[in-house]
């Protein structure tokens, strides 16, 4: 068993930073914290690493209870967003750190860096000071100094927050080869939905302090559990339960509103009865799809998107007449506010 939170809160004031979280992390998964700002998810990491003190419930490690275990005593590795390797330090100096603090011998530490380098993809930069490497060579070596002192868990917070677009998706790629080689429980935050879906075996959705849903990718996505799940994992439009789209369609729901992924509108260029005119008002180019802005009658805006070829059969222009309805729709029964 890798961690387990045990009805853990932390309060800062009155603010309740985490409300009641209980959670099972297993040996040797790669799980995202995902939610906005202010979820939480920072806070449960930290008390999770022993830098904060739970209010109330208890942490379990590797079986262990590490409630009130200090830092040192978690063998926990932590990689923050901005890096903190030392700048006076080499590479292979900042990597070798944390083995030397606990004297480890010196032909182990060399032997122990070496590996490391070569399972970041930074062998031969081991002379160089973290002045001279890019955004993302530095994030891995951050995470190679946390690999050194072999953790039983690895944490990182937001890593890839601080850097551009395309060192991201690639860091991301990188981060999921690098743990099917080493195997450690990683835990990470973010509030990037894509970077989620894209790295981790597990996501736990956060919101107000509290879990709204556990699941695979492919659950969290396909089978939300509650609205708020459904409109922070991926595009989609939160309509009236009254529109006309579901009214023409039968889609009868009792709640106030209706959720609807834009893959999920279906467009055709003739009526057919359970369809819905609409309006192009814009067309925009998103690579392999393209995202239709439609306008209902009732004054609703729908978002579509649709396959490039898809979009080539149907030959749609701006402006242009077109009939939409809900292949898939979703309501909840809790309350959503817009």
């Amino acid at each position: 068993m890798g961690i387990v939170v045990e009805n853990v809160s932390k309060h800062f004031g009155s603010f309740k930073a985490v409300d009641q979280v209980s959670l099972e992390i297993k040996t040797g998964s790669l799980v995202a914290l995902l939610g906005p700002s202010g979820s939480g998810k920072s806070t449960l990491l930290r008390l999770i690493a022993g830098l904060e003190t739970p209010d109330s419930g208890k942490i379990f490690l590797t079986g262990t209870d590490a409630t009130h275990k200090s830092v040192q005593d978690r063998n926990i590795g932590f990689v923050f967003q901005h890096y903190a390797l030392f700048k006076h330090m080499t590479v292979r100096q900042n990597i070798a750190f944390g083995m030397e603090i606990r004297k480890m011998p010196k032909a182990t530490v060399k032997n122990r860096v070496d590996t490391l380098l070569d399972l970041v993809q930074l062998s031969g930069m081991g002379d160089r000071y973290p002045s001279q490497l890019s955004g993302g060579q530095r994030q891995r070596i951050a995470l190679a100094r946390s690999l050194a002192v072999e953790p039983n868990v690895l944490l990182l917070d937001e890593p890839f927050g601080a850097l551009d677009a395309k060192v991201r998706k690639d860091l991301r790629a990188w981060l999921r080869r690098l743990h099917d080689e080493v195997h450690v429980t990683t835990v990470f935050v973010t509030h990037d939905q894509e970077e989620a879906m894209e790295v981790a075996d597990v996501i736990v959705v956060t919101n107000k302090g509290q879990i709204e849903q556990v699941g695979t990718p492919a659950e969290i996505y396909d089978h939300p559990a509650t609205a708020f799940v459904m409109s922070f994992i991926g595009p989609v439009n939160v309509l009236p339960s009254s529109s006309q789209i579901f009214q023409n369609n039968g889609f009868d729901s009792a709640q106030p509103h209706v959720f609807l992924r834009p893959h999920d509108v279906v467009i055709t260029t003739t009526p057919n009865g359970s369809t819905s005119p609409a309006r192009i008002s814009r067309l925009i180019h998103l690579g392999s799809e393209v995202q239709a802005e439609l306008a209902l009658d009732d004054g609703q805006m729908v978002i579509a998107h649709l396959s490039r070829e898809r979009f080539g059969e149907l030959k749609l222009e701006p402006q242009q007449q077109v009939y939409i309805k809900p292949k898939e729709a979703r309501s909840f029964p809790l309350h959503y506010s817009i």
